[in-house]
């Protein structure tokens, strides 16, 4: 695909990512989008060919660009298991912490109680950033950097946990905190640190027979 039409397709996700994060994928159109996006609806479905797929591609480009990220952690031979999943923590919280349009659209779209084959598709590719984990907690298990009975799905519940209280219950964890956390100088400059050290400090302690919880 040459660069006019690359840019073209990411400028129509752009504008996709924001209005759906705003109404929700029942609320917003493929027709809202293509006007707000400058396009029209031909150039639309040829590219996502429905509302559906536009929809699952927003994700899919997000995820995506993350996996690669983590995939790369995972496959460095010159770190430690821990070292991988430090870095991991690092690299997640810098992403989600943020008050962006994507962090609204999966908030919006995962608080949803309905379940439907649209919602099965999203957990789906959510679920892929989640095995990379995963495999980094199993490879610490199996080369003895963890402890053997450490309980890796809850640990990664308690790294995706975390972030979901807080980013998905912002009156409650502004009063927990001390301050609104939809402000975005503190979120930069305060909670993104304090949620690096707090995950790395309780995960260490809980994997590792190591009293060592500066790194």
């Amino acid at each position: 695909m040459d660069k006019d039409k690359i840019d073209k397709k990411d400028h129509i996700l752009d504008v996709a990512e924001r209005v759906f994060s705003d109404l929700g994928f029942d609320g917003a159109s493929t027709r809202m989008i293509s006007g707000e996006a400058g396009v029209n609806m031909a150039m639309l479905n040829y590219y996502f060919g429905s509302k559906e797929g536009l929809f699952l591609a927003v994700f899919e480009r997000k995820i995506s660009s993350f996996q690669t990220l983590l995939q790369n952690i995972g496959n460095d031979d010159t770190m430690t298991s821990w070292d991988k999943l430090s870095l991991c923590i690092d690299k997640y919280v810098e992403r989600i912490i943020v008050n962006n349009c994507f962090q609204k659209l999966i908030n919006r779209e995962m608080s949803m109680s309905k379940r439907s084959e649209l919602s099965d598709k999203i957990t789906g590719i959510l679920m892929i950033n989640v095995m990379e984990i995963q495999k980094i907690l199993d490879e610490g298990i199996k080369n003895g950097s963890f402890f053997p009975d450490a309980d890796v799905q809850l640990v990664v519940a308690s790294i995706f946990g975390t972030k979901n209280y807080i980013i998905n219950t912002p009156n409650i964890s502004s009063l927990i905190l001390g301050h609104d956390i939809r402000d975005e100088i503190f979120l930069e400059e305060k909670l993104k640190p304090r949620i690096k050290a707090y995950m790395k400090r309780l995960l260490k302690a809980y994997l590792m027979n190591d009293n060592d919880y500066t790194k």
